[in-house]
Order: C-alpha cells, then structure tokens, then sequence
C-alpha cells in the first residue's frame, strides 16, 4: 500500500467550494454548541483531517465535550474520527490522550445497546495499535456470551483480527472459537466463527466439521459455502482426504441454496472424474438452470455443463443426460435456447438421437401455434437447423423429420422456410429412398407457399427430382392452378375493363386497382378460400408474383418446365401426348414473355429473364440430345459437388475439433511437477474461490498473462513528461464491460502539494462511474488513484483528463498539469464468431454503415496478409480453406466477428498481386467493413489501417 492508502480504510468524498472552517470556529461548536452543531462540526473535522489537516489542539476538546455524548450519530462519527486520527507521536509512541479514549471504548464494550457493542467490534477489527487493543481483551471476550448475534458476529470478527494481527494479545483464539462454534445457534455467527478456524487453525475446523458432518444440510447457506471451500481446499491440499469428505459434497447437492449447489457441483467436479460424481454435478446444473429464473445464472451454469463436456471423459456421462438438458427449452430466452440446442447436438449420439428428434418435433409444432413473439421466428429457426443436422448425421431420422418440417415451406418467415427448403435440398439428393415421400409433401404444400424465394426453391426441385408420368403431370397442374387463367394478359385487360362473371362480382374492388381481381380459373374458389382476409391474396399466388414485377421466378419456372417435359418426352411413347405437353409447356413460357412485355405488371422484364425463356422455348422446339443432357443431368451433378464439398469440410472441422479434445501423451514428454506446474497448464490445481473471487474485482488473467514471464508493463501508458512536476502512468486493465486505470501519481517538487485531484473525461461509449477522491502528497511522495470506466459497446474511446492540485502558502490559482490522451483498444471486445452464408450475405444487405479502406501494405503474399488482417482485428474467415487454397493472383474472402455487446461485424477482403509489376510487388485491393453502428465501421477500419502500416515483411 502506498503512503496515501494506508492511513485509513474511510474515504469520503466531498465538493471543496467552500472555505474551510477555522480550528476556533470547530473549537467553539465543539466545547458550546448544542448535539446538532457538534455533529456538524465533528463531520467538518472528520473531512478536513481526510483531506491533510493535523489540528492536534482539538484531540483533548473532542475528548472532553463529545466523547461522553450518549448520541447515536456521534458515536459513529466518533468511530470514524478515531479510526482516521493521528494516534502517535512523531517518535512513534502511542499518544497520551489515547488512554482515555481507550477507556470510552471499554465502557462502549459493555454497553446495554447491542448496536453501540456491535459497532465498536467493527471498528476495533481497523485499530493496528496493540496497546490500545490489550485493555479491552477481556471486554471482548465478554461479548462472545451476549444475547444478541449482532454483537457475537463482530466480535468473532474482531477476535479474529486481533489474533491475526497481535497473536499474543490471545493465544488461545482458535479454542476460544471453537468452543464458542460449538454452543452457537445463529447461522451468520457460525459462519464466521468458522471462517476463523479455517484460516486460524484448520485442524480444530476440521474436528468440527467431523462431529456434524450428517447435520450440514440443516446449516444456514452462508455456512454451507464456507464448508465448501474449505473441503475443497483439504482435498486439493491433502488427497487421502477426500474419502473422508465427499459424501458430504454429495449432500450439499441437495442443499436449498443455489448458490451452494452450484459450489458443491463445481467442486465435486475438481474432486472426483467418478461417473457418478460427474453426473450428479451435471443434474446439479440442469435442475439450477431450469429453476434459476435470471438468464445470467442460466448461461453461467450453461457454460459450466459445456466445460464439462470438453473433457473426453465426461462426455459419454453427459450424453445420458440430453433429455434433461433439453428441458431447458422451457425457457423464453433465445441466446439460453441456442446455447442448449448446440450442446445438445454436440452430445447426440445413435442412442439418443430418436428422442431428441421427437423433443425437437415436439418444439416446432408448438411454435406454429404461439403467437407472434419477436424471437419464435429465429427459434423455429435454430430447431430447423438443429433437425437438419441430426439428419445429415443420422440419416435414418430423416423419414420422420421431413413430413414435419415441410409444412414450414408455407410458413411467413422466410429465413425458417429458406431452412427448410436447404434441408430438403439437401435430403432429396443424398437419401434416393426418401424422394417420393419429399416430391409428395412438396406437391401438397406448394400451393400455399407465400415467399417468392422459396418458390423458386421449390420450384427447382420439383422440376429436378420428379421422375414419374404422375408427378410430372402433378407439377403442370399445380403450375397452372398458380398460375391462373392463360393467356394472362388478355384476361387481366378482360378484368379491367369489368367482364365478369356475376358470381365473381363480390370479390371486386375498385377498377382501376388490379391487384384486387381474381380471373376465371377453376380453381379459383379453393384458392381464394384459405386466406380470404385480403382481395390482394385472392389471386393465385404465381400469377402475383408475375405482375408485382418478379420475372426472376419466372426464368425458373421456364427451367423447370423445360426439364420435366425433356423428361416427359423420355417417359411417354406417344407422339400425340409428347407434343400436347410440350406445346402446353411452351405457351406457358410464351404467356409470361408477353406479360413481361406488356404495361400490365409493376416492372418490366428484365433482358436476362427473357434471354433464359427464350432459350428454354428454343430447347423444347428442337429437343436436341446435348440439351437433355444438360438440362436433367449437369445440374444435379453441380448440387452433388457442392454438398459433397461441404459434407467434407464438416468432416475436417470435427476431426480438428476431436483432434482438439483427445490428449495425447508421447513417450518422451517431460513429466509435470505439481511445484513445477505453470497456472495455466493445470487448472484443476487452482484455487477456484480465489479465481472466482479475483473475477468478481474485476483482477482476471487472461491465459498468455498467466505466464510467470508475462508482466503488465507493456499496458502501462504514460500520461506525463519526466520534467512535470507530477509525474503520472496508468496501467489499463479492461475485464468485460469494465475498464479500470491504475494511475501512479508521483509528486517530483519539494512542496506538498493539496488537494490534488485526477479529473477525468471520455469520448466515445465510455462513461467514468466515479470522481476519485481528491489526496494530499507530501514531498517527493507518490501515490495510486484508481478510476473505473463502464463500456457501452465496440467503438475506440479515449480518455483524456488532466491532474490539478494547490501548492500550501502559494498565491496562485490551482496548478493543472495535462495529461496525455488514454486510447482503448476494441480488440478487447472483438471476437471471431461464425455464421451461415446465408446470414452472413442478409447482414450485408441490413448494415447500412460501410467503411471501404484500401490496402496499403509492403507484404507481397496474399495469403499471408489475409492471415495478418485476421490476426490483428480478431476476426474468422468464412471462406473455406478449399477455396483459398492455390495461387490465381487474386483472392476473395469473407470475415465475421462479433463483439461481447453482441454487435456483428463484417469483412469483405478483395486483394490481388499485380503480376505486371514483378513478383515483388506489394498486395493490393480493398477491404470492405461493414456494421449495424458508424462506430464499429470506423473503429475496425482504424485497426486495418494501424496494422498495415506497422506489418514489416
């Protein structure tokens, strides 16, 4: 502690506007005023001492005019002034005047009100002066037997700081509190008493714990913890132990507390890899999740059972307990479902995979049916996901989970239906017995498809996979069901100009609004009658698409037709049958180029879409052998290669992962010796509740800090010159939403220098949660002032500031010394994350902040500047290693990360090599950034910038 800190453990914090009171003036208020003026002027004392003041001349005044004072406010008051006053001489010797007060603290001892005991007891837990403590032992020991526990809880307390600091004031503590432990009833004073032991004489804790080890259950939860951690240090300290005291972890599993549970679970783990301890933490942990109410708790525990599962050994424990783990679903929050789901799929095996598939059926039906929450798209989405994989993984699931999920093709969001429509994909081309099962739903379901996108997408494969006479009769008919009555532009011009039917005529809006009208075709009323709350959705849903302008289904739909009537030609011998399909098929095409050409649709036809039913028209005009062969084989081949591609690189990732989790020990690898061991080689050897507790505080380490070689002088910053008259550095620790600076202030003058002050500001997301306490340095002294700063999210801030103080005697205003600019780092909150394709390109279309930064580099590989931008802005590449593989002298690549505030960012890397300048030329493109928030687009492009200019070859 430096010479600042350890005058005292009070610190009071005050606006120094005004001037100070006089030492006559306090004299006065203190000897003559009534008890409201002397508290004040006590109070005024109190601040001008904190703040460097001596004023010995009121030490016998306060003694002698407010020490007898029965107040409660003065009495406390009291107990700050004397925890904070100069108790000494300048020798070193205990002030005389300190006698008396000694004596007013005994009488407080034996005072009738609990609460002037109890607080006394506190206070004296901060005295360092033995001799002032000595006459009050037997005064303390006295308050182990009062009636009430607020006084024997401090005084346990106060016992047992006096024994750590001046043992030989009482020798005999550790007896003395465990003879009292024994007799105590009150659950907090027990806790305590305990807690003593532990630390004071642990074999006398652990007698104890011995003779009512079966009784632990019945404990308060306080106690209960403290009983934890000390098992888990005896057993960690002294193995042939645990024998003796692991049944009674397994009873605080049961423990009322959540907070003991979740010990005795983590500590079961660290103690014992036995199958059943570990499944009986893991129960632990689920039951803990599923009755914690806080999505916090959940997702802390969440992780626990996912750091159980990392361990090989504990994952075939876990995988018994998917069921259970699955009742967390229950739980409305997406991020605790999500985190379940992968778990889950991560712990599926061929035992378990049917009953997690029917959960997971279960989960779907039920989002169908609940009312539109913000977060049941995205869910139903994650369970489509999650039943996709299960299918790939176990494909003979795959039979029942189609049915189920094709229904969701229909379904309003599309992002859950593009799922669907991939996964069938997906099915129909690996699973050859499930096509007619999947070509049968998807018959069943297209007519109520709603979304363009997915039309297409059913569209495709029902032209690519139906093999039958049937099934390909079956797809003119639903194409010609949704696509009304043909020719479309002749009857739409027919419905304008009012030609219709009487029956029709309830369904008519005004006339000039065509989206409103319907046409003539049979099947019009089936259509019409399952959604009939709007007259826009009255028409068939093809023949809507068309004229709001989408000609791009279109083009799709002329490939599909093409490919199934190539096929019905192969299938079907009669001439007269082959030429009315093909014919039909042909004006189909025909009807939707004259519709794209006429006024009637929202936008005309595009050049390429014409270009595509063109060619399709001239394929099925002459029907040549090469087209066949393109249309119905090539296509099919390109989707096998890209799954095959995929499937492969999921292969690849798991192995890497596996590869990961299984420890492999060589023949010739040196032995670890536990004295030996560095921190981060073997965690279980830590001390948990250390670790949990340095969290708490915001001290953690990260892994590479954890190297005994690692120091944290290379996050000092320096905030002044050499030459200033203060001197000041910071060190910049960043734990989560958290920054704390350490300033090191060093007073280089002669003078003392008052009232000096660190004044912070902040630009950017940062907020300074407090002012800190002005000190008072004394010649060439130095001291540390701490200041915490909250993070609001990923932008680069800065704090800026400056130290101002007065120098006592001096004329002059306050002096100010400018401190240099402090900038955070966003790589403390930027993680690599990763994400579909599909999510990646629909982020790309929403962000609307794009930062575009050309490359300015001398690292002449493109590769190896990809690999550089990766490691210095924390992001993930999503291009597959295949795809980066090999030299073609440009190279295109996507980057995703995410930040601990959940904000996502983007990366497109498009860098060539220019051949024509020689094979040492520098890499050159442009990186494209883009983010939800200007400043995360700007701070990552900042990075990019940085670290491009400090790469050297």
């Amino acid at each position: 502690m430096t010479a600042a800190e350890n005058v005292c453990y009070t610190l009071i914090n005050v606006p120094m506007d005004s001037e100070p009171p006089s030492e006559i003036s306090l004299k006065n208020d203190l000897e003559k005023g009534d008890v409201k003026s002397k508290t004040e002027a006590l109070k005024k004392v109190i601040i001008m001492i904190l703040n460097g003041e001596k004023l010995p001349g009121l030490l016998m005044t306060i003694i002698r005019f407010v020490l007898p004072l029965q107040d409660h406010t003065i009495k406390k008051l009291l107990l700050v002034f004397w925890e904070i006053v100069p108790k000494t001489t300048p020798d070193g010797r205990l002030l005389h005047e300190m006698i008396l007060v000694c004596d007013a603290y005994r009488k407080d001892l034996q005072h009738p009100n609990e609460f002037i005991r109890g607080s006394t007891l506190r206070f004296l837990c901060k005295l360092k002066e033995a001799e002032l403590l000595e006459p009050l032992m037997p005064a303390i020991r006295a308050c182990l037997e009062h009636r009430h526990s607020y006084v024997r809880r401090n005084a346990v307390l106060a016992i047992y700081t006096i024994y750590r600091n001046f043992e030989h004031l009482i020798p005999d503590a550790p007896e003395l509190i465990h003879d009292f432990l024994v007799n105590e009833k009150d659950a907090s004073c027990k806790r305590n008493a305990f807690m003593m032991l532990i630390h004071a004489d642990q074999d006398r804790a652990l007698d104890y714990l011995s003779t009512c080890i079966d009784q632990v259950q019945t404990f308060g939860d306080i106690l209960q913890l403290v009983i934890v951690e000390l098992i888990y240090k005896v057993c960690h300290a002294n193995p042939s132990e645990r024998a003796r005291f692991i049944r009674c972890i397994y009873n605080l599993l049961q423990s009322s507390s959540p907070a003991v549970k979740y010990e005795a679970a983590g500590t079961l783990v660290t103690l014992s890899s036995a199958p059943t301890a570990i499944k009986a933490a893991a129960q632990c942990y689920i039951d803990l999740i599923i009755k914690e109410s806080d999505n916090n708790v959940k997702l802390i525990v969440l992780d626990r059972l996912i750091e159980l599962k990392e361990h090989p050994a504990h994952e075939r424990v876990l995988q018994d307990l998917v069921m259970d783990i699955l009742r967390v679903l229950s739980t409305p929050d997406l991020e605790v479902r999500k985190k379940t789901l992968q778990l889950a799929l991560d712990l599926v095996s061929s035992r378990n995979v049917e009953e997690l598939v029917i959960v997971l059926k279960k989960e779907v039906i039920k989002t169908n049916n609940v009312s539109e929450h913000e977060d049941t798209d995205k869910y139903r989405q994650l369970l489509v996901r999650t039943l996709h994989s299960c299918s790939v993984r176990f494909p003979d699931m795959a039979a029942n989970v189609i049915p189920v999920l094709m229904e969701f093709l229909s379904d309003s969001n599309e992002a859950a239906a593009a799922d669907v429509l991939e996964f069938v994909r997906e099915a129909i081309q690996r699973f050859d017995n499930l096509r007619m099962l999947i070509v049968e739903k998807m018959l069943e379901v297209f007519h109520a498809i709603k979304s363009v996108k997915i039309y297409r997408g059913a569209l495709w494969i029902l032209g690519e996979y139906c093999s039958t006479k049937e099934d390909i009769q079956s797809v003119m008919t639903e194409v010609r069901r949704s696509l009304g009555e043909i020719p479309i532009v002749e009857s739409e011009i027919r419905k304008e100009a009012g030609e219709l039917k009487p029956e029709e005529e309830i369904t008519v809006g005004p006339v000039q609004k065509l989206v409103t009208e319907m046409g003539t075709y049979a099947t019009q009323s089936a259509l019409s009658s399952s959604r009939p709350t709007k007259k826009e959705e009255d028409r068939p849903p093809l023949r809507g698409f068309l004229l709001d302008g989408d000609f791009f289904v279109a083009a799709s739909l002329a490939t599909t037709l093409t490919k199934i009537a190539l096929r019905y030609v192969a299938l079907v011998q009669e001439k007269k049958k082959q030429n009315s399909f093909v014919a039909e098929a042909m004006l189909l095409m025909a009807t939707i180029l004259h519709l794209g050409k006429s006024s009637l649709p929202k936008k005309p036809i595009t050049d390429d879409d014409v270009d595509r039913i063109s060619l399709c028209l001239k394929v099925l005009s002459e029907c040549s052998p090469l087209m066949n062969d393109i249309f119905n084989k090539e296509c099919r081949q390109s989707l096998s290669h890209m799954l095959s591609a995929k499937l492969e690189e999921e292969k690849l990732s798991q192995k890497k992962e596996s590869e990961k989790r299984n420890v492999t020990v060589q023949p010739d690898d040196p032995i670890s010796f536990m004295q030996l061991t560095a921190k981060n080689e073997m965690n279980c050897k830590e001390d948990q509740f250390q670790l949990s507790l340095l969290a708490a505080m915001g001290n953690t380490q990260r892994k590479e800090a954890a190297d005994p070689l690692a120091s944290k002088l290379n996050k000092v910053t320096q905030l002044t010159g050499f030459s200033d008259p203060v001197y000041a550095e910071a060190y910049v620790h960043v734990n989560q939403y958290d920054i704390v600076l350490d300033v090191l202030v060093v007073n280089q003058t002669s003078d003392t220098l008052q009232n000096c002050t660190l004044e912070l500001a902040t630009l950017g997301d940062l907020k300074l949660v407090e002012k800190p306490s002005p000190l008072t340095l004394a010649p060439h002294d130095f001291a540390n002032i701490k200041a915490n700063v909250k993070v609001a999210s990923t932008e680069n801030g800065i704090i800026f500031g400056n130290i101002v103080y007065d120098v006592s005697g001096a004329a002059s205003d306050r002096n100010c010394v400018v401190l240099s600019d402090i900038h955070i780092d966003i790589m403390d909150y930027i993680q690599p994350a990763t994400c579909t394709d599909a999510e990646f390109r629909q982020m790309w279309a929403e962000f609307e902040w794009e930062n575009k930064v050309t490359v300015n580099t001398n690292m002449i590989d493109l590769n190896d500047y990809l690999q550089h931008i990766l490691k210095s802005t924390n992001m993930k590449c999503l291009t597959p290693e295949k795809a980066l593989s090999g030299y073609c002298g440009f190279m295109a690549a996507n980057l995703y990360a995410r930040s601990i505030f959940g904000e996502d960012a983007l990366a497109n890397v498009s860098i060539e090599k220019p051949i024509h300048q020689g094979p040492d030329a520098a890499v050159t493109g442009h990186i494209r950034i883009r983010a939800k928030s200007q400043g995360m687009a700007l701070s990552l492009g900042d990075k990019i910038n940085l670290s491009q200019k400090k790469t050297s070859i």
